[in-house]
């Protein structure tokens, strides 16, 4: 069965930049699956914890009055402290670098150079230091050997004291001093001070912390943020839409962590934990949040990359130190987020091992289902990989349940933005469930974004109120960007694009199953040179062979398009062919819709790009069997090239009028594109 996310995504058949051809740009037509980076959830902003106000202590401060509060588990410091060690901090690093500069400027004679040098009247300049031992450290400057009196150069050196010596320093060198040995002991307290420095830096920051009643090496502390059930504004059910399955899911565990014993005196447990899986944006997040607030329990949440960090064993120790808290709190709910990134496969094969990830998952197994007991504690967590997720994990005892968040259907999308347009003065024509008509396979986080985005838009052109062309305008910057109408388009590349969307336009009102037309433009939008944008009008569970197969037809006829008006291809439909390949790949290898090859999968059914099983496992089929896949992919595109040209040519009178219309106004609507045909070629357009 194909993955319920592919299934209602807008279509976009668009014709990529001319210059950026080697890399196609990534385009606003990809699946749910792809929509990492637009906003992370639906949710509004998390409700923030803040400390009981505590009655000051008395005394304690050597009777000067009560003790300011900590802040951060620390007492302040006053300026002129963080002065003070940010000047150390400044000044140890600049005196490394003067003395490490300063030695690499100075030379190390003998005693037998340094007697020469003096003979040869070399010495320009010199100071010795005399010792208790009769030991003399010189140093000064001296003129280098076959050099002008303009070239100088710093030395030092020890000799041994006697009186020739004095008396040929004497006779020899003009500039002479002497000092005594107490010079020695500045130079060892010199070098001795950034060590004392550092020392004390370090010194201060532990008693800081002793005196705070924290650890000075409290690397094992837990990073959860906690928040607590009489926040100003908890998050409930009511504030999550589209999920009402899942929701519903859930409510048995609201009523347990409530009243945990009715479950106990019927023999019940609850499941120890939650696993929370569907693709980003679904609202995954918010809906373990409503649940502790539903419930009124304390909520612990944390991601799943703050256990790892760069020293070994303190992942594990934070897991301990989190479950230590949850059990001080009991009932509680404890949330990580993204748990792949700690809860991967230990089993990944080549290049999947780290010790520090693995001791850390071990730690969440043993505390979730091991010799300890955690009564009251719910562990809930979310990930849009479970397929990569450690077996043991998954088992019975640990996460007893899964719950799948999907994409919204039409009434779920309704909800939703009822939800983010309630503090939004919206104008009498906006019709939330239009725009949830012809948003299909958005995300709650994505019909955030459109709300919000239609916001600006409003505000950019100084209205009060948010208006139905505000939303269908923000609709389509989400999907494929906003317009560059700036960028200057040679009359070459514009009357290509024209033709090239006109083609798509074209076989997508012939193909009696695709999606109708909704808007086409040459406008470059995002990385696309122009694109044609249909919107499905129902959404759909399942995709239909000969669905797919139209799928592939409608992307080639940018490129049949130019081949038959131009006589020549351009690179504008690399992304279009790609996708193309992709489907018809797909088809052959995944869904089993080969005749020739029959009913087999020949996929694992795992997409990662690498964890180290693919390198591990050999292809599930032989060599032969791969050439006959190739085949069939080529075979099925190739038909539907073929149906692509019989189409186009058929209908050339109304690819020439699309393109015209297009290269005079440069945007269509759907209203203009279906004016074009006139009543008497509409019985003939179905083929």
């Amino acid at each position: 069965m194909p993955p319920e996310e592919d299934k209602n995504t807008p279509v976009i058949q668009s014709i990529d930049e001319p210059q950026k051809t080697e890399h196609p740009p990534r385009q606003g037509n990809d699946t749910q699956d792809g929509k990492e980076g637009r906003r992370p959830e639906d949710a509004p902003p998390p409700v923030l914890e803040t400390a009981e106000e505590k009655p000051p202590r008395e005394g304690g401060d050597g009777g000067k009055g009560t003790r300011p509060p900590l802040k951060n588990g620390l007492p302040p410091m006053s300026r002129w402290q963080y002065g003070f060690w940010l000047f150390i901090l400044i000044l140890i690093p600049l005196f490394a670098v003067l003395r490490s500069k300063d030695s690499a400027d100075t030379e190390v004679l003998t005693q037998k150079a340094f007697e020469d040098k003096l003979r040869n009247g070399r010495i320009v300049e010199l100071t010795t230091v005399v010792n208790s031992d009769g030991i003399v450290r010189v140093k000064g400057v001296f003129i280098p050997d076959g050099s002008t009196p303009d070239i100088q150069r710093k030395f030092q050196s020890k000799v041994i004291y006697s009186d020739a010596l004095d008396e040929l320093i004497r006779d020899h060198c003009s500039d002479y001093s002497a000092s005594s040995e107490g010079s020695s002991f500045m130079q060892i307290v010199m070098m001795l001070l950034p060590t004392v420095l550092l020392i004390a830096f370090f010194y201060f920051i532990f008693i800081r912390q002793m005196r705070s009643g924290g650890n000075a090496m409290s690397f094992g502390k837990s990073r959860a943020r906690r928040e607590d059930p009489d926040d100003n504004h908890p998050i409930t059910f009511k504030d999550v839409a589209g999920c009402d399955e899942a929701k519903e899911d859930m409510r048995e565990l609201v009523d347990y962590l409530k009243d945990p014993a009715a479950f106990g005196r019927l023999g019940g447990r609850i499941p120890r934990g939650v696993l929370l899986v569907g693709p980003p944006g679904t609202g995954k997040t918010l809906l373990a949040k409503a649940i502790a607030g539903e419930a009124k329990v304390p909520f612990f949440s944390i991601s799943g990359s703050d256990f790892v960090e760069m020293f070994v064993g303190v992942g594990a120790a934070r897991v301990r130190d989190m479950f230590e808290e949850g059990k001080k709190s009991a009932p509680c709910i404890i949330f990580i987020d993204e748990i792949d990134a700690v809860g991967r496969s230990r089993f990944s094969g080549i290049g999947g091992g780290h010790d520090e990830r693995e001791q850390t998952l071990n730690a969440l197994l043993v505390e979730m289902d091991g010799f300890g007991t955690n009564q009251g504690v719910v562990v809930m967590a979310a990930t849009n990989r479970a397929d990569i997720l450690d077996p043991a994990l998954l088992r019975p005892g640990r996460f007893d349940r899964q719950v799948y968040v999907g994409l919204p259907d039409i009434r779920g999308r309704e909800e939703i933005l009822k939800i983010h347009a309630k503090n939004k003065p919206l104008a009498e024509d906006v019709e939330l469930s239009t725009v949830a008509k012809g948003t299909p396979g958005f995300t709650g986080a994505d019909l955030e974004n459109l709300c919000n985005e239609a916001a600006l838009l409003a505000a950019r052109r100084g209205s009060k109120l948010i208006t139905m062309s505000d939303f269908s305008e923000a609709e389509i910057k989400v999907i494929a960007g906003p317009e560059k109408k700036s960028r200057v388009v040679s009359e070459h590349e514009r009357k290509l694009t024209a033709y090239h969307e006109a083609g798509h336009a074209i076989v997508m009102h012939a193909l009696p199953t695709h999606d109708p037309v909704h808007q086409i433009t040459i406008v470059p939008r995002g990385g696309a040179g122009g694109m044609t944008i249909s919107l499905p009008t129902e959404d759909r569970s399942y995709q239909s062979k000969r669905y797919m197969e139209e799928q592939i037809v409608s992307l080639l006829g940018g490129r049949v398009a130019e081949k038959l008006m131009l006589g020549d291809i351009s690179t504008g439909a690399s992304n279009d062919i790609q996708r193309a390949s992709q489907i018809a790949r797909k088809m052959v290898t995944v869904y089993g819709m080969s005749e020739r090859l029959g009913s087999i999968s020949f996929e694992s059914g795992h997409d990662e790009i690498f964890i180290g099983r693919s390198m591990a496992q050999a292809k599930p089929y032989s060599e032969q069997v791969a050439a006959q896949i190739d085949e069939e992919v080529k075979s099925i595109v190739d038909a539907a090239y073929e149906r692509c040209e019989d189409i186009l040519m058929r209908d050339q009178a109304h690819l020439i009028a699309v393109a015209e219309f297009l290269l005079a106004h440069e945007t269509m609507s759907a209203e203009e594109f279906e004016a074009v045909f006139t009543p008497q070629n509409t019985e003939s357009d179905k083929i």
